[in-house]
């Protein structure tokens, strides 16, 4: 029986490479992106490594509507093994997306959404790609923004952490699928050469020290995205990992961030979740 994957953002850098690993690995991988050329391109090249055929699926994943929807088409065709949630953007703006800041919708709100939505078809695992950045991120979680100014890398640091903390509490919470974070580290790809080349995507603090920022992002993004794509695959296809593992960028399995770990933190993020996500949706004007 055929092995059906799905990949996030799959149709270029991180995502991509992640998909032809799956596809080396047997499964029939379907890959979700906004660029039907950009999807097109990518079809053709995991098609030509032969394997089971590759197809590709428009969606705008920073929409909680156009994630119902995928989530809906993919349920409806039965079994899916792996989900890879690779989907990730930064902001180097405040910018929000039908009244909730962007970072935390497009980083957390979204894959979120699309786990909990498919998890009654789900048979194998949910591998939800994690971040360094959760190491400066804020941890209070009342609400979506926390309190202080807008720095890009941190928001979105905080919204890879929320994910975290996500991953590991659905991990406790259900057995019926195993659930890891995988962890790329960094790789050359359209997110990294554009909006982590500014400054105001950092604390002012660390505005005095650009020069060294700078060079550390370039460093930690200079890798090409076949590498940094090995712990995702290895989180979606090995078989002796257990849920809640962490995969580190080196490919091996890493202690989680201890912030994600904590149950207040597990909790709040379960209840915004809930609060900005909900599983039903009621369009405006219809009474619930």
């Amino acid at each position: 029986m055929t092995r059906r994957a799905l990949v996030t953002a799959g149709t270029g850098g991180i995502g991509l490479e992640t998909a032809l690993g799956l596809t080396r690995a047997g499964f029939a991988v379907t890959v979700v992106g906004r660029n039907a050329e950009r999807g097109t391109r990518a079809v053709e090249r995991i098609n030509t490594g032969g394997g089971e055929p590759a197809r590709f699926l428009q969606a705008d994943l920073a929409s909680l509507d156009e994630v119902r929807a995928l989530a809906t088409r993919i349920a409806a065709e039965g079994e899916l093994d792996v989900l890879v949630n690779n989907v990730g953007a930064m902001f180097a703006d405040h910018t929000e997306l039908d009244g909730v800041e962007a970072s935390f919708v497009v980083n957390h709100l979204s894959p979120y959404l699309l786990t909990e939505l498919l998890l009654p078809v789900l048979t194998g695992r949910v591998v939800n790609v994690t971040s360094g950045s959760v190491t400066v991120a804020k941890k209070i979680f009342d609400e979506v923004e926390p309190p202080g100014g807008y720095y890009g890398f941190h928001w979105y640091g905080r919204a890879k952490l929320a994910n975290l903390a996500y991953t590991l509490d659905l991990a406790q919470r259900q057995t019926k699928v195993a659930v890891l974070a995988a962890d790329p580290g960094g790789a050359a790809t359209d997110m990294t050469d554009g909006t982590m080349r500014t400054p105001k995507i950092v604390s002012p603090g660390l505005r005095l020290l650009w020069p060294l920022v700078r060079r550390t992002f370039e460093r930690a993004t200079s890798g090409p995205a076949s590498v940094a794509a090995r712990p995702s695959i290895m989180a979606a296809t090995d078989e002796t990992l257990t849920s809640g593992t962490v995969i580190g960028r080196h490919a091996t399995a890493v202690s989680p961030n201890r912030a994600a770990t904590d149950p207040r933190v597990q909790q709040a993020v379960r209840r915004l979740s809930e609060r900005h996500a909900p599983l039903i949706h009621v369009p405006d004007g219809v009474s619930n």
